[in-house]
């Protein structure tokens, strides 16, 4: 038995105990005489000691020689602690050891295994099984499989059925690029990794299993920006018989289930908001609504003026931020820079200070007045000590440049506090949108959404108005979760097809198995994916991802650790029958 407690679980009760531990060293403190070493593993800290007058000369002498991280097994009793650690569970109680085994011995580490570390992120995913063992990352992890079983606990009361489906399937032309898999019992065939498991689930209802889920890892190899990594996981599902609102009650009900269970936070309402109504409001599909600066349109009360800037505009529209009108001008110079860089876009901006006295002053006062600007206060809802932040221009792109001004300003500001949770339904998207550079429509979600039946005669006359019966739950300004009702007939489903460009021909060869399938009897069905990355992350109270993936790839899609993607030699090429020489 290599322990017989873990040390994060020994306390002054235990006094007298002949125990058996084995960890890291996490630090070593000698004092000559006495030398007190904390031992580490997944359950916490439990401090050593080794006195020269009631320990063993030999094992002194061990003692001294123990390094970071070295692994080590050892024997002795608890004591109380003459000098008490109360920022750790076993910060009453030391075991003086009177056994050592160093298991084996460990190279100093590239970087402190410490909560804050001095290693920078290439570094530690260099060495990422070392990162682990701190607690910031080890606890990210723990907290992600506590996640994943209350969603296995909830789903599986709900009675859905968890299934797995193929990693390895057939390459589809829409969506994102598919990563592929060379066949060597197939020469010149592939398979490709999923994208999502959509169409399976999709057949796992035509098979009558009703309710199905899979907590599922998919793939797409989409230009990388931080923060998204080319493997992701899914909490896929999928159920018959429904309609939209018996999925969002579910889904609903799997969140509130999750902020109880995790934060003890009970969530009352889960606003639901269209699609055009959040990008008129907020610029974005995936609103943050834990704070105000809601977009207030200005045309009307801005296009009066000899003002070019604003006359010439297909939309004028403004924030008010909240407390802001003390800015100084070399603030409000640093966020025009700001909203001008490349990643934004902005031409420039316009703002209006509402002073405290009720007067306001702004940076176009020579074409508005004071009953102008106040009326910019009221379409924008700024109070006294507000300031309005105005751009201008073509509308899409304009909403978009001030949502990312919106966002930064909370971030500023503080109001995007981690531990608030402010869920929303965003409904009613676009079924199709169009692609100007293929000169056709795209599904904005795939092509498996069912249009609102309300929009169907739209089809064939005004593609572009078509509404999908489609949504998405937004957390926090974070989309985690999206999903659909899915076209379950098989004359739907071509026409959709069609809208897409797919000829009948290609429609078949690329999904006529759906097709078949829907020809013998498919019921109404719908579902929904979570992001289990993003969910988890949000729920930690943190934006990024990579601390809650085991080994999650760097920026440019690489592994840093075991240097992957890597090339492979000439004789697995020629087995697979690719004809590429990797020395040319």
């Amino acid at each position: 038995m290599y322990r017989s407690h873990n040390c994060g679980e020994l306390r002054l009760t235990d006094t007298n105990k002949e125990v058996t531990l084995a960890g890291w060293v996490q630090k070593s403190r000698d004092k000559g005489f006495m030398i007190w070493v904390d031992l580490r593993d997944r359950y916490g800290i439990t401090q050593l000691i080794f006195d020269e007058a009631r320990t063993h000369e030999t094992i002194m002498q061990q003692a001294k020689s123990l390094g970071r991280e070295f692994v080590i097994q050892i024997k002795g009793s608890v004591i109380e602690r003459e000098s008490k650690n109360a920022n750790i569970p076993t910060g009453e109680i030391e075991v003086l050891v009177n056994e050592l085994t160093i298991l084996n011995e460990a190279q100093l580490p590239p970087f402190t295994i410490e909560d804050e570390t001095d290693g920078g992120e290439d570094l530690r995913m260099k060495y990422r099984y070392l990162d682990i063992r701190r607690n910031p990352v080890k606890n990210s992890l723990l907290f992600r499989h506590k996640v994943t079983q209350e969603v296995r606990n909830y789903l599986s009361n709900m009675d859905f059925c968890e299934v797995e489906t193929p990693y390895l399937i057939k390459s589809t032309p829409e969506g994102a690029r598919d990563f592929v898999v060379p066949s060597r019992m197939n020469p010149g065939q592939f398979y490709a990794l999923p994208q999502s498991p959509q169409t399976f689930k999709q057949l796992l209802m035509v098979g009558g299993l009703d309710k199905y889920f899979q907590i599922v890892k998919c793939f797409r190899d989409e230009d990388l920006r931080a923060d998204r990594q080319p493997e992701f996981t899914q909490i896929d599902c999928e159920m018959s018989f429904i309609e939209q609102e018996d999925i969002l009650n579910v889904f609903e009900g799997l969140t509130r289930h999750l902020l109880k269970k995790i934060h003890d936070i009970d969530i009352a309402q889960f606003p639901r908001m269209t699609y055009d109504e959040a990008m008129r409001k907020y610029g974005n599909d995936k609103p943050d609504i834990r704070f105000g600066m809601v977009f207030g349109e200005l045309n009307a009360v801005t296009q009066h003026k000899d003002f070019a800037v604003f006359n010439n505009a297909e939309l004028v529209v403004g924030i008010a931020v909240p407390d802001a009108a003390s800015y100084t001008r070399k603030q409000i110079d640093a966020l025009i820079d700001w909203v001008k860089r490349p990643q934004v876009g902005a031409l420039g901006m316009v703002y209006c200070k509402c002073e405290l006295d009720g007067t306001f002053k702004s940076s176009v006062d020579k074409f508005y007045d004071q009953t102008d600007l106040a009326q910019w206060a009221d379409a924008t809802g700024a109070k006294a000590g507000d300031l309005i932040f105005v751009l201008s221009g073509p509308a899409y792109k304009t909403r978009t440049q001030l949502s990312a001004l919106r966002m930064e300003l909370a971030n500023r500001l503080g109001l995007r506090k981690p531990d608030e949770f402010a869920p929303l339904w965003v409904m009613d998207f676009p079924l199709l949108e169009w692609d100007e550079e293929t000169g056709r429509y795209h599904a904005m979600h795939h092509p498996f959404t069912s249009p609102k039946k309300e929009d169907m005669h739209l089809l064939d006359t005004d593609p572009g108005k078509v509404r999908a019966n489609a949504y998405d739950l937004v957390l926090n300004g974070n989309e985690i979760g999206g999903g659909s009702i899915r076209i379950h007939d098989k004359e739907t489903q071509s026409l959709m097809f069609k809208h897409l460009g797919f000829t009948p021909e290609q429609a078949q060869e690329q999904f006529g198995f759906l097709l078949n399938a829907f020809q013998y009897g498919a019921p109404p069905h719908g579902g929904l994916a979570f992001g289990l990355d993003r969910l988890t992350a949000i729920l930690g109270g943190q934006e990024t991802i990579r601390d809650f993936i085991a080994f999650p790839k760097n920026n440019a899609g690489r592994d840093v650790m075991i240097d992957a993607p890597a090339a492979i030699d000439n004789a697995q090429l020629d087995e697979l029958n690719l004809a590429l020489n990797i020395k040319g």
